[in-house]
């Protein structure tokens, strides 16, 4: 079975505000929320690889919170997402905790920012700019151990209940105590549907090219159902297979996306009401 390295880590760790499951995975299962609706709904970027374009709701913050655990790997990861504008989130991801291999800490942090550009309407699909920012927190040795950088670019349609996301992008590796990066590519495809007003499911593919010697190619394959308890929270559990790379050959997980309130109007109030 293969085990993580550092690199490895460090590659999926890229898709923690988009990036993936070192940090938390992103889930793009719910369509695009009404943005005339004085109701909040939660929009979930886990737990797939993959993220929505859609945004958060203008002046909503929402947390992400979950676990995973394969062979020698295990963490706890969060993200914290705020619609600044209508178009634009802002976004921060922590690993709170990280154990690799028997070696347990902290892990990387993230910062950045999705703009989108353009939202669904008839057959134009929602297309949006993801920048992110790898900062090197983790303790132990197990994170990156440089700054690095992602710019993907998001695009998401909904057929009816049917909802996909495609996202293509650039990854940057800092080099731990020197200059420069090493570059990788993400590419991913996620499905997502609802059976019920409540249940729903995701599956995805997705995969990072060879960076260097150390973080070489990795292709995951993800299934999940949800349950959404109310409009504004939202619980997934599931796992992901990787095909190749330097990863555990199974990993489960489990999370929950909560929209804490509309900061700007107070929606919190309205929602309580409906309990």
């Amino acid at each position: 079975m293969c085990m993580p390295n550092k690199a490895a880590i460090t590659a999926l760790a890229f898709c923690t505000i988009g990036f993936g499951p070192a940090t938390p995975r992103v889930f793009a299962q719910t369509q695009a929320p009404d943005p005339g609706g004085d109701e909040i709904v939660a929009v979930p970027n886990r737990p797939t690889l993959a993220t929505t374009g859609e945004a958060v709701q203008r002046g909503v913050l929402e947390i992400e919170y979950g676990f995973e655990a394969g062979r020698g790997h295990q963490n706890i990861n969060g993200l914290i997402k705020f619609g600044l504008f209508k178009n634009l989130e802002l976004r921060f991801a922590n690993n709170p905790f990280l154990r690799d291999a028997g070696v347990a800490a902290t892990g990387d942090s993230a910062a950045g920012f999705k703009w989108r550009m353009i939202t669904q309407k008839n057959t134009r699909p929602t297309i949006s700019l993801l920048y992110t920012a790898t900062l090197p927190t983790a303790g132990k040795d197990l994170g990156a151990g440089a700054l690095g950088h992602q710019a993907l670019l998001l695009v998401s349609k909904d057929f009816g209940k049917q909802h996909f996301d495609v996202n293509e992008g650039v990854n940057f590796l800092g080099h731990p105590g020197a200059s420069g990066f090493d570059r990788s590519y993400f590419s991913a495809l996620s499905w997502s549907t609802s059976f019920t007003k409540k249940w729903g499911a995701t599956a995805e593919i997705a995969g990072f090219s060879w960076a260097n010697t150390d973080s070489p190619a990795t292709l995951t394959l993800l299934a999940a159902p949800t349950y959404a308890l109310r409009p504004w929270l939202v619980l997934d559990a599931g796992a992901y297979y990787a095909v190749y790379g330097n990863l555990p050959r199974v990993t489960v997980f489990a999370g929950v996306t909560y929209a804490i309130a509309d900061l700007y109007h107070s929606r919190l109030a309205h929602r309580s009401s409906r309990r």
